[in-house]
């Protein structure tokens, strides 16, 4: 059992919802990062989602998209976020951290070279926007095998018996995706997310964690109440793009921001 499986267990036992913030390795520059990573801890963060910056994020909207660009710019690379993750380990052995991305700069790196330093680093689970369970033959029993969950995403569309072999495949939780398009669109519905989160739960019992849309207090504590977990991102990456000239005022607003939810949502 990783951290993954471990936090959402306890979680279960407290009956409390996941919060689970993303931020964009990097972003505004790559110093700043693992201080971001504790000041969400701090706020509540359960699960830790981190960018892989990347030339060209096809599931994001222009929020993420400039995160990325900001992060390039600086010259952070797929190698500089082990190195982020297992400077975070020195201080925060508990917390799960989840890299998220796109497969070019994994396949760039090697999948058997990724897996290891990731494994090595103090990375909990794999999330790859764009490699499917069809796909990763290879990849996902790679990633096992070093300890790492392969997380996969589930949106709106996707046919019952899709979300069956996704559901089979997908390890640590499972990324429903409440909108349709890309990151930083509307809010969420709830009443929505419910009504597609209920024969997921009949074919699987991995914790079901809803992204895209969750903006505020209000729209975690709804989605919370019927998922079991949030996972918030452009929120955070909007505070980062105003911080940017400023980066010592990022942590504070990252922390307004993340805290919310987490009242909000133990509320």
């Amino acid at each position: 059992m990783n951290r993954i499986d471990q936090r959402f267990a306890t979680l279960k036992e407290q009956r409390r919802t996941a919060l689970i913030p993303y931020i964009t390795a990097g972003d505004p520059s790559p110093e700043h990062t693992v201080g971001f990573m504790h000041a969400l801890v701090e706020a509540g963060a359960d699960v830790i989602e981190l960018g892989v910056p990347f030339s060209d994020p096809m599931a994001d909207g222009p929020v993420i998209q400039k995160a990325c660009e900001r992060a390039l710019r600086h010259g952070t690379r797929l190698h500089h976020l082990f190195d982020m993750v297992r400077e975070f380990r020195q201080a925060d052995t508990q917390t799960p951290v989840v890299l998220m991305g796109y497969l070019n700069p994994i396949e760039r790196l090697g999948y058997d070279a990724f897996a290891e330093r990731a494994s090595e680093a103090g990375v909990d689970g794999v999330l790859v926007v764009d490699m499917p369970p069809e796909e990763a033959d290879e990849f996902g029993p790679l990633l096992k095998s070093h300890g790492l969950a392969s997380i996969f995403l589930i949106a709106p569309t996707t046919s019952r018996s899709r979300a069956a072999t996704i559901c089979a495949h997908g390890e640590g939780y499972l990324y429903y995706v409440s909108l349709k398009g890309v990151t930083g669109g509307a809010a969420a519905n709830a009443e929505d997310v419910a009504e597609h989160l209920a024969p997921l739960r009949e074919m699987t019992t991995l914790p079901l964690c809803v992204g895209f849309g969750i903006r505020d207090g209000a729209s975690a504590a709804a989605v919370g109440r019927v998922a079991d977990g949030v996972v918030v991102g452009s929120a955070l990456v909007n505070r980062i793009a105003e911080g940017a000239d400023h980066p010592a005022t990022i942590a504070p607003a990252l922390k307004e921001v993340l805290g919310d939810m987490r009242h909000a949502l133990d509320s």
